[in-house]
């Protein structure tokens, strides 16, 4: 697990900016959306997975906490899948030619949609009621990724949590677009992976200080089930 690092220079910054030091600790759990980017093999198996994170198998046990805690809670848990087209190459060109030949093709096999690559990690706990969605981009949000904004406001969700890896490309990428179009946005301090200690805990700096709130695994689960005690009348 990455050794999660706040200066508390930072937090004094976020406090003094919006007078408390997590702004969405009040969520409703029933408008919140549980978002699991890229948790395939192609980002954790090595021999299938063209760019595995070592540190993404430790975060399963926190996503799958979290995620039952937002089932039980009334929220929705959404799984979200990098997918290869081969619109890609022509639509996201830039992106492609910016790897080296065997890295390409290595991204393509492992993307591709009846890959081994392309699954979920086995190791998660998937719902019968869980949304699957397919992104094209390192946002899920951005133009042209996938539907996900219209599939969450259809839901009534005005909050996500952003677990996933890899914390500093498609995490952050959909974490900060998800603030961009309203929705209340944390990313969860150790349900994120990344290379290192140091890119993750940069992200997160980044995030809290701007884009919205981060939380850890526990702290978000005793939100979501004091605050449905609260919206309920239950003790």
């Amino acid at each position: 697990m990455h050794k999660v690092s706040i200066p508390q220079s930072v937090v004094d910054r976020v406090v003094a900016r919006r007078g408390k030091e997590h702004c969405f600790e009040n969520l409703d759990p029933s408008k919140t959306a549980l978002i699991v980017v890229d948790m395939q093999n192609a980002f954790m198996m090595h021999g299938v997975g063209h760019a595995p994170c070592d540190m993404a198998p430790a975060i399963v046990p926190n996503i799958n906490t979290l995620a039952r805690a937002v089932r039980e809670t009334g929220g929705t848990v959404v799984w979200i899948k990098t997918l290869f087209t081969e619109a890609s190459l022509t639509e996201w060109s830039n992106s492609y030619g910016m790897l080296l030949p065997e890295r390409k093709a290595k991204r393509i096999e492992a993307l591709t949609g009846n890959g081994k690559g392309y699954e979920l990690w086995s190791g998660l706990e998937v719902g019968p009621g869980d949304v699957h969605v397919d992104k094209e981009r390192f946002s899920a949000f951005i133009q042209g990724s996938s539907d996900l904004e219209k599939i969450l406001l259809r839901r009534g969700i005005d909050t996500v949590l952003i677990t996933g890896t890899v914390t500093n490309v498609c995490c952050e990428s959909t974490a900060r677009d998800a603030m961009m179009l309203n929705f209340k946005t944390v990313m969860v301090t150790d349900g994120n992976a990344a290379a290192t200690d140091e890119e993750h805990n940069a992200t997160l700096v980044a995030f809290y200080l701007t884009f919205g709130d981060i939380m850890s695994t526990d702290m978000l689960v005793a939100c979501l089930k004091r605050n449905t005690n609260v919206r309920t009348g239950a003790q």
